[in-house]
C-alpha cells in the first residue's frame, strides 16, 4: 500500500488524499470493502465506507455517508484516493486508508502510517473586546484564528507598534476541535478613550481590526470598561 506522508490544502477548498494498492490475485470479480479513518487507535474515527461489489459500477458507500467525503479513485484499479470538498481548519490530522479483498483468499491491506493533512488558512480576528477594572488594570484581547499559526501585534493611535502583549493558546492541536486554531493576544494596561489595532499575519495573509476603549460610568456608581470594535481593515 502506498501513501503520501503529508498532504497540504487550503481552507475552503477540496483536497485528494492519495492511496493506492497492489495485490498480484486481485480481480476484475472481487468484492472490495474500503475504509478511511482519521485518527488511529480508540480515538479513531470512521470518514468514508464502501463497497464496491463484483460486476457493479463504482463503490457504493453507506447510507449516512457524510457527502463532503467522496472516492476520488477506482479501486477496480487499485486506486482509493479520497477527496474532501471544502476543507475545514479541523480537518487537519493523520488519515489512514484500508481494504478487504474479499474472495477465495480474504485478504485485507492497511497503511500503518498515514497521511498527515495540514489544512492552512490566512488570519481571521474572531472578536476584539476589553476588559477589567480601575483598581486592576484594564486589558485589551483579541482572538485570531488561523494556519500557520498568525503573528499578532498591537498598535497605539499613530500606529505606534506596542510592547507587552502576551499570547494564551496559540499552539494546541486537539484533532478535530476548532479551538485548537485560535490565539488569544493579551495588551495590558491599555488606557480608557484611545484606540488600539490588533493585526495578525502569517504567510497566506493579513488581518486588522481597530478597538475603542470606553469608561462607563453604570447606576450604582460603578465604572465599567468597554470595547467598541470598529472595522476590520
Amino acid at each position: 500500500m502506498t501513501v503520501q506522508p503529508e498532504v497540504r490544502a487550503l481552507e475552503g477548498y477540496p483536497v485528494v488524499l492519495p492511496c493506492t494498492f497492489s495485490h498480484p490475485q486481485h480481480s476484475q470479480h472481487t468484492s472490495l470493502q474500503l475504509l478511511w479513518r482519521l485518527g488511529h487507535g480508540q480515538g479513531a474515527s470512521v470518514l468514508f465506507r464502501c463497497t464496491s461489489r463484483t460486476g457493479a459500477p463504482g463503490c457504493e458507500p453507506g447510507p449516512q455517508q457524510d457527502q463532503r467525503y467522496r472516492l476520488e479513485g477506482n479501486p477496480r484499479e487499485h486506486d482509493l484516493s479520497l477527496r474532501i470538498n471544502s476543507a475545514a481548519l479541523q480537518d487537519s490530522g493523520r488519515y489512514y486508508c484500508r481494504v478487504e479483498v474479499q474472495g477465495r483468499d480474504h485478504v485485507s491491506f492497511e497503511d500503518k502510517i498515514g497521511t498527515r493533512l495540514r489544512v492552512e488558512a490566512p488570519p481571521k480576528i474572531l472578536s476584539l473586546w476589553a476588559e477589567g477594572s480601575e483598581q486592576s488594570g484594564f486589558t485589551a484581547l483579541c482572538r485570531v484564528q488561523g494556519s500557520p499559526p498568525p503573528d499578532v501585534q498591537w498598535l497605539g493611535t499613530e500606529g505606534a507598534m506596542l510592547e507587552g502583549a502576551m499570547l494564551e493558546g496559540a499552539h494546541p492541536l486537539t484533532q478535530g476541535s476548532k479551538e485548537c486554531f485560535h490565539t488569544v493576544s493579551q495588551l495590558r494596561d491599555v488606557s480608557p478613550g484611545q484606540q488600539y489595532t490588533c493585526s495578525a499575519s502569517n504567510p497566506l495573509g493579513k488581518d486588522k481590526a481597530v478597538l475603542y476603549v470606553l469608561l462607563l460610568l453604570l447606576l450604582g456608581g460603578v465604572w465599567a470598561v468597554h470595547g467598541v470594535r470598529c472595522w476590520r481593515k
